[in-house]
Formats: structure tokens, C-alpha cells, sequence
């Protein structure tokens, strides 16, 4: 499986943002899907999951509310909707993917596939 990720950029304190990331090669209507992060000088975090069979998401707490995940063209193309964007959002926001249900959304090691990368920067 191979994951593009898009729609990154530069905007202000309270703006919005989207995401998208789609996977090709295998199909992932079977398993489960997620954006992870890595601020400047910190360590890579999650951020949202999806398990589009089902209709589960997960969030973190720092973005529960504010982002918004969703899953289309069979479960490979994910989605995030990222509102009220803050200066603490500025990071690289990597997708990942597994082919089957993972155990813990917030595990990157449960995760085989990730994409390249597209950074946010959000000025206050």
C-alpha cells in the first residue's frame, strides 16, 4: 500500500484546514486508518483514527472537537477536517494505514503503511 497525503499549508490562528490521504495498491475497507503528528522539537503523536467498516473514529483530546475524520472511496481515502486550527497544530501530519483492525488506534507500531508527509503551520 502506498499513502499520498495532500492538502497542507500555512494559515492563521483559527482557520481551517483539510486534509486527504489515499491509499493505492491493496484495499483498506477492511482496516483502519490514521493521521499522526510531529510538532517542532516533539515527538510524533496521534491525532485521529477511522475503522470506515465499522464508522468508529477516534480523537486525541487536543483535537477532539475541533477535527473531524471521515473515510471515502471504499475506506482508502481518509480525511481531515481540521477547524479552529492553533498556533500548537503547526506540525508534519503524517497518514497511516493498516490492512486489518488494529488493536490500539493510538500505536503507530500498529500501523505498516504511512505517508510522506504534509506539514501545517499555523500562525498566530
Amino acid at each position: 500500500v502506498q499513502l499520498q497525503a495532500s492538502g497542507g499549508g500555512s494559515v492563521q490562528a483559527g482557520a481551517s484546514l483539510r486534509l486527504s490521504c489515499t491509499g493505492s495498491g491493496n484495499t483498506l475497507e477492511y482496516g483502519d486508518m490514521a493521521w499522526f503528528r510531529r510538532g517542532p522539537g516533539k515527538e510524533r503523536e496521534f491525532v485521529a483514527a477511522i475503522r470506515w467498516y465499522q464508522g468508529d473514529v477516534s480523537y486525541s483530546d487536543s483535537v477532539k472537537d475541533r477535527f473531524y475524520i471521515s473515510g471515502e472511496n471504499g475506506g482508502n481515502t481518509v480525511n481531515l477536517q481540521m477547524n479552529r486550527l492553533e498556533p500548537d497544530d503547526s506540525a508534519v501530519y503524517y497518514c497511516a494505514a493498516s490492512e486489518r483492525f488494529v488493536s490500539d488506534y493510538r500505536a503507530e507500531l500498529e500501523y505498516a503503511y504511512w505517508g510522506q508527509g504534509t506539514l501545517v503551520t499555523v500562525s498566530s
